[in-house]
């Protein structure tokens, strides 16, 4: 079987695409444009996926690029299809014994399905399936490629990919853990992060944080050893990728960090204040989409609108990662800046007798422009999602309980604060009230022993079911160890669990924007990471690098003793937000001040970094992803075994202990 020659390294030379770019593009390119070169001389193809290749399609790329490739109809390969012999055919499907004999079945005999077919595997095919398609000699001279596409994740982000492993937080963290399933997912997740690398010809170091508790007075269980076993599955997959793949590179060219959930638990409940994780947050949204109510002009009933909330829309693009009160002035702004330069809006401004307007009040005044219609539908959609979510802070009380939560993390406050909140804020959300004891869990697990979290409970006024949330999160955490405190470690309860030492002094750029204080704990293990500052004895390396690669290079003593120095630091140390980029378009509609630049920057960057964590990740680790490249100048690209809101990632902990619930409960 051959695999297709494509400089998809970070190193080659030529323009530098991102991750997702480059997922699109074998897609497109690689796989269907391949299709219609040598003896396939017909217009139009027929695509038959399965159920992960037609989700890892939908992440890529739009029914339209797939169009315009030759594609005029895709189908699901188990559903039963009309015979279109005039056809050819290309599968794009997972190496499974099933689809394989789905596909023998429509092209054996003397009438196929379809004329030719171009057979395209998701991942490494066994030797098995390949003599049972040989044996049918009907079928053999019907085949115009067979080939591995060693592409097996879903592309969520321009530096972002999912292995589909919704039940991984169940499966390797759960009360009733068994290795045999346990191996299995992760066995799965391997060779899927595995194809990444495949798929981009990157060779990395793997790095991995060790088990805690390898000595012999502790038993160490498959919850400690899931990076080590990951870590191992990848290392077996990238061996063989090294021998079978044509040009795949032989020594390393990227970095590799593989962690879990329990390295950060506090990621996943906090109120996280970026436009993009509020959306998530409190609107209900169905993945990216958002139904949008346009107000009818003749005073008739509304119109709704399914919206995406993707990377191609600019001005979501420009604010997704934006606190959400500036997301809102510079919504604001855009509509004066429109105004401003629109003469009719001028004249309808003067009649207000220089009376300063509201956001609506602006909206409204637009929303009369025919001629910019396309461009204030667009504008206007960021408003109204701002609006509402700018409500619902209000009206939950989230500002006082998000502040609370942020002293909570950085030890200004403490239990009898929460106890003060939990008997005065009558109007608090019971979800609201859950995350704040989540919280409160992982910093003080002892207050949570015995009665003391039935009183925390009562005091909630939160059902048996939700504090089974609570008291799961110590299936996530490490046990503290006091001995052991070291560097960008994992000790996270012991490093909280510290007074405010007031060794830092608030900023005062800070103080605007005190919601935004709190910083997932793989933002510090990236940047160890990238100046070699990564302990080995808490993140051991698979391989030893080559001498020549760049992360092995040593650092001064001055680094190694300031890093030394920062140790008796909190691990969340008081820092200034730098998010908020000043303002980078200069009129009302405009937003492609990222889109100006990121091509341009994208071409001096460094090695790639990647970091995976089992159990799901956040809204606030991906966007810290995209912070540190442009910080680091290297492109961190963050995978995950899925992409956690906080209600989806609260529901997937009720289950770690409760059989009677099913996957099928969670709202993804």
């Amino acid at each position: 079987m051959s695999y297709s020659d494509s400089d998809s390294s970070s190193s080659q030379a030529g323009e530098y695409k991102n991750f997702r770019q480059l997922t699109r593009e074998r897609l497109l390119y690689e796989m269907l444009r391949s299709t219609k070169t040598g003896s396939s001389k017909s217009t139009w193809k027929v695509l038959i996926m399965d159920k992960l290749t037609v989700k890892i399609m939908s992440y890529a790329c739009k029914m339209a690029d797939i169009t315009e490739e030759g594609v005029s109809l895709v189908e699901d390969i188990f559903r039963r299809r009309q015979p279109l012999p005039s056809l050819d055919a290309i599968y794009f499907i997972q190496p499974t014994k099933e689809n394989v004999i789905m596909f023998l079945s429509d092209m054996s005999g003397k009438s196929p399905l379809y004329k030719k077919a171009f057979v395209f595997f998701s991942s490494p095919v066994s030797k098995e399936l390949v003599g049972h398609i040989k044996k049918d000699s009907s079928v053999l001279p019907r085949i115009g490629a067979l080939r591995e596409m060693n592409l097996e994740f879903f592309a969520i982000d321009s530096q972002g990919f999912i292995t589909d492993h919704e039940r991984a937080l169940e499966d390797l963290f759960g009360d009733e853990e068994t290795s045999r399933k346990g191996d299995a997912c992760l066995n799965v997740m391997a060779s899927r992060i595995a194809t990444v690398f495949a798929s981009l010809r990157e060779f990395p170091t793997v790095r991995y944080r060790a088990a805690k508790s390898l000595d012999a007075s502790t038993m160490t269980t498959l919850r400690d050893l899931i990076p080590t076993k990951l870590a191992a599955g990848i290392w077996n997959c990238l061996a063989k990728h090294k021998q079978s793949i044509e040009n795949f590179p032989q020594t390393e060219t990227c970095e590799l960090l593989i962690l879990d959930r329990s390295v950060d638990q506090i990621a996943p409940v906090i109120h996280e204040w970026t436009y993009d994780a509020m959306c998530h947050d409190l609107l209900n949204m169905e993945g990216n989409k958002y139904v949008h109510v346009i107000p009818s002009n003749s005073g008739g009933e509304p119109e709704t609108k399914d919206v995406l909330l993707e990377e191609h829309d600019p001005i979501w693009l420009e604010l997704r990662h934006a606190h959400i009160a500036d997301a809102s002035e510079r919504l604001h702004d855009k509509m004066t800046n429109f105004l401003s330069k629109n003469k009719a809006a001028q004249l309808q401004h003067g009649k207000r007798d220089g009376a300063e307007l509201s956001t609506r009040d602006l909206q409204k005044m637009v929303q009369a422009l025919p001629q910019y219609s396309e461009q204030i539908d667009k504008l206007s959609l960021h408003v109204e999602i701002a609006r509402k979510i700018n409500d619902l802070i209000r009206e939950q009380g989230l500002r006082e309980l998000g502040q609370l939560e942020q002293d909570l993390v950085f030890g200004d406050a403490g239990m009898k604060d929460v106890i003060k909140y939990l008997s005065t804020q009558e109007e608090a959300s019971r979800e609201g009230k859950l995350r704040l004891l989540m919280i409160l869990a992982t910093i003080y697990p002892e207050k949570f022993e015995g009665e003391k979290g039935q009183n925390l409970m009562k005091l909630a006024k939160l059902s048996s079911d939700d504090m089974s949330a609570v008291n799961n999160m110590r299936l996530l955490g490490p046990a503290v160890d006091a001995k052991k405190n070291a560097p960008g470690g994992f000790t996270l309860k012991f490093d909280l669990h510290k007074k405010k030492r007031g060794v830092r002094k608030e900023r005062e750029e800070e103080a605007a924007w005190q919601l935004s204080r709190f910083y997932p704990m793989i933002e510090e293990l990236i940047e160890k990471l990238s100046k070699g500052e990564l302990p080995k004895e808490d993140y051991p390396c698979m391989n030893d690098p080559s001498p020549s690669f760049h992360g092995s290079t040593s650092h001064s003593s001055s680094a190694a003793s300031s890093s030394q120095g920062q140790a008796a630091q909190s691990m969340r140390s008081r820092r200034t937000p730098t998010w908020a980029k000043p303002r980078g378009s200069d009129d009302g509609y405009s937003s492609d001040s990222v889109l100006r630049h990121s091509s341009s920057d994208f071409k001096k960057m460094g090695q790639r970094i990647f970091v995976f964590i089992v159990g799901g990740a956040t809204r606030s680790e991906l966007k810290v992803c995209h912070k540190l490249t442009t910080k680091l100048k290297r492109e961190v690209i963050l995978g995950s075994t899925s992409l956690d809101d906080p209600p989806q990632f609260i529901t997937k902990l009720k289950l770690l202990t409760a059989n009677e619930l099913s996957i099928d409960d969670l709202q993804i």
